[in-house]
């Protein structure tokens, strides 16, 4: 037993010394925390598998990790604090105005990314990278960065498919069935809807190309003046992007071969013990025990009074206990029930199974974290993909979403009690966690496959889609349309014409012929 060990042993190290390690640089700029941690899932993974880690971001470990080095941006960090009160009054905007004003912050997120010292200072330097891993999140200008030290770019797409990310590859995205994640629409939409998906999606087209990649290019222009090749050439020359979605969570639509399913990287798979008094309230509970989180980005602390107070009624009269995810240890009204704390282990929480079902923002994180553990949720969404999530949510039948401008005592109270006396909703979500973990790899495991193959096959360039390389009248065939039916309509026209020519010879040549015999 003692030799088989050694033995075993020695094919391990050996095999170790043969996987080669690479140097990756992780773009993860925005200052959404929730964005981090799908993208320091990936940089954690790659380091602890040996290679070299460089990650820029507002977020910094707390523990120094081996192979893993911080670039800290202090400034987008301080950046986005700032916005984080009125994220709550994005809900009582329209759609097309979340879209204006979101693209805005993204511009100024990678002018003020690019300004950083500690950006400037890597750029000098003489450091060189394998690859560049970059969050596609309104951040094209940043792409420059893979141009910069020659290395292919793979992009993280932590918002789901999106024009930002399938235009990097070439997925199509048909409209008729493939709904825009802005929108609460499904695959399966009636006439109207599919009107409104069309659209918005011209809008969405023409919004992104004449004004915000326009913008995004000139300021790539400004920061990588050196650069080869200009920022649509990059773009569209991605040599993978990876998605931070699985079809069991949301619909089956269209991919190329570069880009790549990995919903999910960030969930321990193996729950971790809570810490004691956590513990302690967790099973005290006879009754069960319902988690609130608003996420990351939005702060229940911010809520006003009168959501808050109608939130606190609600929760003191139930017989479960509740943990809320809330940013201020002073909370006037708090009832007995109720644990707060301005963080929770979420997914240890989740894999509880004195855990009944989730309160959440519908994020995507959270959708999926609570899928995977099995556990149904209530969401009341605020912006962006959330009203999607929710959708596909009351689809699927593992869901109830609350618009939050219709949020009373009654109607949270309402939805409540509908969750946790219709067992319809745990037994849906347990049919579809089923269905999302039975997947040949890990999602983790998955994407690093992935990012190294791109490595090792220098930049994969043999699954570029050729459609990347036409313009839009080649991609949709409309020269071929004009030919065939330009052409087509040309022959009749011409057919017509001589008719009508041989027509009129005829007539003439009847008229004439009648004349000959009247003057016999």
């Amino acid at each position: 037993m003692h030799l088989f060990s050694v033995i075993l042993m020695v094919i391990v190290v050996l095999c170790a010394a043969n996987v080669k390690a690479y140097r990756f640089l992780g773009v993860l700029h925005t200052g959404l925390k929730s964005h981090y941690i799908v993208g320091s899932a990936l940089m954690k993974e790659l380091a602890r598998r040996g290679h070299q880690v460089t990650v820029i971001s507002p977020f910094p470990l707390k523990k120094p990790m081996e192979n893993y080095v911080d670039i800290e941006t202090p400034t987008i960090k301080a950046h986005m604090e700032s916005m984080a009160p009125i994220l709550l009054q994005t809900v009582e905007l329209s759609v097309i105005e979340n879209v204006l004003n979101f693209h805005e912050l993204g511009l100024n997120i990678t002018r003020t990314f690019l300004e950083e010292t500690s950006v400037k200072a890597l750029l000098a330097s003489n450091q060189s990278f394998d690859a560049v891993i970059n969050e596609v999140f309104m951040s094209e200008s940043l792409f420059g960065l893979s141009e910069h030290y020659n290395a292919p770019l793979i992009g993280l797409g932590t918002f789901g498919a999106h024009p930002w990310n399938t235009d990097m590859v070439g997925s199509p995205s048909p409209p008729s069935y493939v709904a825009s994640a802005l929108l609460p629409f499904n695959d399966r939409m009636t006439l109207w809807q599919r009107v409104v998906n069309f659209a918005f999606g011209v809008f969405e087209r023409l919004f992104l190309d004449l004004y915000y990649l326009p913008k995004q290019a000139a300021i790539y222009r400004q920061y990588f003046p050196h650069n080869k090749r200009d920022m649509y050439a990059v773009r569209r020359n991605s040599a993978l992007v990876l998605l931070n979605q699985h079809v069991s969570l949301s619909f089956s639509r269209p991919y190329v071969h570069n880009q790549i399913e990995v919903g999910g990287m960030q969930i321990n798979r193996k729950r971790s013990p809570l810490p004691a008094d956590l513990e302690r309230f967790i099973n005290g509970s006879k009754h069960g025990v319902i988690y609130f989180s608003m996420g990351s980005n939005l702060r229940s602390k911010y809520l006003p009074l009168d959501k808050r107070q109608a939130i606190l009624e609600t929760f003191g009269g139930l017989q479960q206990r509740v943990l809320w995810k809330f940013e201020d240890p002073q909370l006037a009204g708090k009832p007995d029930n109720v644990y707060i704390s301005d963080w929770f282990p979420q997914d240890d929480i989740l894999a509880h199974p004195n855990v009944k079902f989730f309160i959440t923002h519908g994020g995507l994180l959270s959708t999926t974290e609570s899928i995977y553990h099995g556990k149904p949720f209530i969401g009341i969404p605020f912006f962006g993909d959330q009203f999607l999530n929710m959708k596909r949510a009351e689809a699927g039948g593992y869901g109830i979403k609350l618009e939050y401008t219709s949020l009373t005592k009654d109607t949270f109270k309402s939805v409540i009690e509908r969750m946790l006396s219709d067992g319809s909703y745990m037994e849906r979500v347990a049919t579809v966690s089923a269905i999302y973990r039975d997947q040949p790899l890990k999602p983790l495991d998955l994407a690093v496959y992935w990012v190294e193959y791109v490595v090792r096959h220098k930049g994969a360039k043999h699954l570029h889609c050729s459609g990347q390389d036409l313009n839009v009248v080649q991609y949709h065939s409309l020269d071929v349309m004009l030919i065939l039916f330009g052409g087509l309509t040309l022959v009749l026209w011409l057919i017509m014409c001589l008719m009508r020519a041989f027509w009129g010879w005829l007539q003439f040549a009847l008229v004439r012929k009648n004349n000959k015999e009247k003057t016999h």
